[in-house]
């Protein structure tokens, strides 16, 4: 079945490997970047304006949404926690947290009204295993993920669900290119985050919703719900 699908911040290689993958199987995808990226349409996911009138613009082009992939993203850090600007906390927030607000709120009467929806946001296993230089990224992370699994709780009871996908850092060609001799051990391939992301419409929503799935390499269970 070929679903609606609106995604977030897609005009880096993360957001690429997930439009490809989304597309390839029939998917009809709404890519968003702020940047204009080729391909995409150009919204400011900071104006919270813009973002509702995104939604009623599928809404009636349309007429229903089937899922959000949320792939907004940045990272600050310092070498000590002493060092912590909170002017990466700012932009932290507006990056990882406010857009995510915004996006949530327009699109979650769409995906409660849908026969099979999903909403899923990339996180970090910093979120849960902070260091003292990524105080601001963690901070933002564990946020990201608790507004996250708020929403699922709001989906919970109908045929949508709202997951997490955990990763400790993405790697894609052009960085083996740049670096061939660098090993990216614990790196997720942005293929394989794609692949994880198409496959939560093949679990039923009650068995999705609320869910951690950390896709680190070697990660026990592939599971941290």
């Amino acid at each position: 079945m070929s679903r609606v699908i609106l995604v977030a911040g897609a005009g880096g290689p993360t957001g690429q490997a997930v439009v490809r993958r989304l597309t390839e199987r029939g998917d009809t995808v709404i890519a968003v970047d702020r940047s204009g990226a080729e391909g995409c349409l150009s919204v400011d996911l900071l104006d919270a304006a813009a973002v509702a009138e995104l939604a009623e613009r599928i809404r009636a082009e349309h007429g229903r949404v089937d899922g959000v992939v949320h792939l907004v993203g940045g990272w600050r850090g310092s070498k000590t926690f002493a060092e912590t600007s909170l002017a990466d906390w700012d932009l932290l927030h507006d990056l990882l947290i406010r857009t995510l607000q915004n996006v949530s709120l327009a699109f979650e009467p769409l995906l409660r009204a849908s026969g099979d929806g999903r909403f899923v946001i990339v996180s970090a296993r910093a979120a849960q295993r902070p260091r003292q230089g990524g105080a601001a990224y963690a901070a933002a992370k564990a946020a990201a993920e608790a507004w996250t699994l708020a929403l699922a709780d709001a989906l919970r009871g109908t045929a949508s669900a709202a997951a997490i996908l955990v990763v400790t850092a993405l790697v894609h060609d052009g960085m083996r290119a740049a670096a061939p001799d660098r090993p990216f051990k614990n790196h997720t391939d942005v293929r394989d985050l794609a692949a994880a992301v198409a496959g939560l419409w093949d679990e039923a929503p009650e068995a999705v919703n609320g869910r951690r799935i950390d896709l680190t390499p070697g990660a026990k269970d592939g599971d941290l719900s």
